[in-house]
Parts: structure tokens; C-alpha cells; sequence
């Protein structure tokens, strides 16, 4: 068994910007993509929306041996992490393919295996 995290990058000032029905229609297809993992063996341990990048706090190095903290995201990007997937699965051909289908659906995502 091994685990899978999907990523969910997206521009989060346009997700706040569109419509209802839009809104409305990622959440079915966020429905049919858990359908389809369950339905198809692969167990999914967590899946959660993060909260805005704004609200992030940053850490980095500061050279002298303690750290840098500073409010707001890592770095300035067009896109942002804004959920994820967590998922155990023995078939990470089958799992490919399910996400495969998620995106066709309009949904832009990261399928990263976690090192073992």
C-alpha cells in the first residue's frame, strides 16, 4: 500500500469571484472524485480546503541560526495550494486514472507520491 497527496493549486481570488452555479459544480465534482476513489479501492484518509494563503504564516531560515517569520504565503504566485487529498492505494495505476477523470472535469491538480 502506498500513499498518495493530490494537490489542489488554484488562483484563489478568482474562486472567490465566481458565480454560485460554478461553485456548485466543483463541489459535485469534487463528490464524484471521492465516489470514484471509494468505489474503486482506494481508501482516502483525509481531505480538507486550506485556509487563504493570506492567513499563512512563513518560515524560513534567517542565517544566524534562528528563523525568519513573516504573515502571508511562501512565495507570490498565481496559484496557490488551496485543499488536498490524502489517499492509500495499492493501485496508483487505477488511482491515475481516477484523477485523470477529476481533471477532465475542470479541475487542475497535483498527484505526488509520498517517499517512503
Amino acid at each position: 500500500m502506498s500513499r498518495y497527496l493530490i494537490l489542489l493549486p488554484a488562483p484563489e481570488a478568482e474562486w472567490a469571484d465566481l458565480p454560485p452555479e460554478e461553485h456548485e459544480k466543483g463541489h459535485r465534482s469534487h463528490q464524484q472524485f471521492q465516489h470514484d476513489l471509494a468505489t474503486e479501492g482506494h481508501t482516502l484518509v483525509t481531505v480538507s480546503p486550506l485556509e487563504p494563503s493570506a492567513q499563512a504564516t512563513s518560515m524560513r531560515p534567517d542565517g544566524a541560526g534562528g528563523a525568519l517569520v513573516t504573515d502571508g504565503p511562501f512565495s507570490e504566485t498565481a496559484e496557490q495550494v488551496v485543499g488536498f487529498y490524502l489517499v492509500d492505494s495499492q493501485d496508483e495505476a487505477d488511482l491515475r486514472a481516477a484523477c485523470e477523470r477529476f481533471a477532465s472535469r475542470g479541475e487542475h491538480i497535483e498527484l505526488r507520491k509520498l517517499a517512503e
